[in-house]
């Protein structure tokens, strides 16, 4: 079968010739630095490039794809032509940092002497007020400059190569609002204002369904898979009150799944972390079709339970090896152990996608991560 044959087969909750394999993505990639020590040990020489400034995550070259036999190749839209945006440094508290501002005015920082990630500096709306969201200059999803040369991208994919073609991350209605906001405050704000909350959502709702209008008329009918996503779990179960999603999060969050599956056949793809169980019902209910990273290490996220419980409907799309401990501080052995347990768990009847729990962190050493893949690959055959 040829890559997009495999993922497409599997997705459909029908049994390919092995299980897909993934890695290149926002919530499912790799570290620079696990990946400058990576291409070290296989003896590649490329430069590395960043995908993701604020992860710090690496662009993986094609001669990595190819070794580890990854299914999945990605494409993007840009930054609109008018953001000036870039990483310039600051010196601040007597240190020298390396600083970002996005579009919706959030600044992430990085410290030069641990320049490991990006954590936000400046929540531009902290103090605001609802007059304040209403007056705020919130960029244009629409802008068509930020999707000049995507559909040239998509086409090159889908007619010169075998592999699945699937999006970086977009459609974060929610955490865009804490970003902007602060956690901590955003948290207060929903016991204490909710109307303050419903108008972040829309704004940022609006931002997306503008930016898809136009994203989708360049390449709906190219892509393969969409993915969106905002954290709603920690560790131990949901991050805040269900009750509160459900009246103020889940009905932008189906809104915009339904618009999607409105225009396009592509797969829809939706990234939390954590213990998220609880709110698969609710996911499937708004109409995605596959859930990353799949925290096996979180509350009730065993994966033989959840396939059990919700494999007939719902794709699984990471859950490759316990990232929590494993696969940074096991040995190639314990990682392999690990990757064929859950991939026996998850793979029968297809539905499954493999990839690590989340990026591969810096620190991951490639002796783990060429077992990482080399057993999904050897353990995801079937009969």
């Amino acid at each position: 079968m040829t890559s997009r044959e495999r993922l497409l087969k599997t997705l459909r909750h029908e049994t390919p010739d092995r299980v897909p394999i993934d890695l290149g993505g926002n919530q499912t990639g790799i570290h620079k630095n696990a990946y400058h020590n990576l291409i070290a040990h296989l003896g590649i020489r490329e430069e590395v490039r960043i995908l993701d400034a604020v992860q710090q995550l690496a662009v993986p070259g094609e001669a990595v794809l190819e070794r580890l036999r990854v299914d999945t190749r990605y494409v993007r839209a840009g930054a609109p032509a008018s953001w000036k945006g870039g990483i310039v440094q600051m010196q601040r508290d007597g240190k020298l940092w390396h600083d970002l501002t996005d579009e919706f005015g959030i600044r992430w920082s990085m410290p030069d002497d641990t320049p490991y990630y990006m954590d936000i500096s400046l929540h531009p709306l902290a103090n605001a007020t609802l007059a304040d969201v209403k007056d705020f200059p919130w960029p244009k999803g629409d802008d068509p400059s930020r999707f000049a040369g995507l559909r040239e991208r998509a086409l090159q994919l889908k007619q010169e190569t075998p592999y699945a073609v699937v999006t970086g991350i977009s459609g974060v209605v929610y955490e865009i609002c804490w970003y902007m906001r602060g956690l901590e405050q955003w948290f207060c704000d929903l016991l204490t204002q909710p109307e303050f909350c419903e108008a972040m959502l829309e704004q940022t709702l609006k931002f997306w369904l503008d930016w898809f209008r136009l994203f989708l008329d360049e390449v709906g009918d190219l892509v393969d898979v969409i993915m969106i996503g905002d954290d709603i779990a920690g560790q131990n179960g949901p991050l805040f009150n269900p009750q509160l999603y459900h009246r103020l999060v889940k009905p932008r969050h189906k809104r915009l799944v339904q618009y999607l599956r409105s225009r396009t056949n592509a797969r829809i793809w939706y990234h939390t972390c954590g213990a998220c169980s609880d709110f698969i019902p609710d996911l499937l209910d708004n109409g995605i079709h596959i859930l990353n990273p799949v925290q096996t290490s979180a509350r009730n996220m065993n994966p033989a339970d959840l396939k059990r419980r919700f494999g007939g409907e719902l794709a699984f799309w990471g859950g490759g090896c316990d990232a929590q401990r494993v696969l940074s501080r096991g040995t190639p052995a314990e990682v392999a152990a690990s990757v064929r347990e859950n991939v026996e768990a998850l793979k029968p009847g297809g539905g499954y996608v493999f990839n690590n729990v989340h990026n591969i962190q810096g620190e991951v050493p490639p002796e783990n991560i060429l077992a990482l893949f080399d057993t999904a690959y050897e353990s995801g055959f079937y009969d």
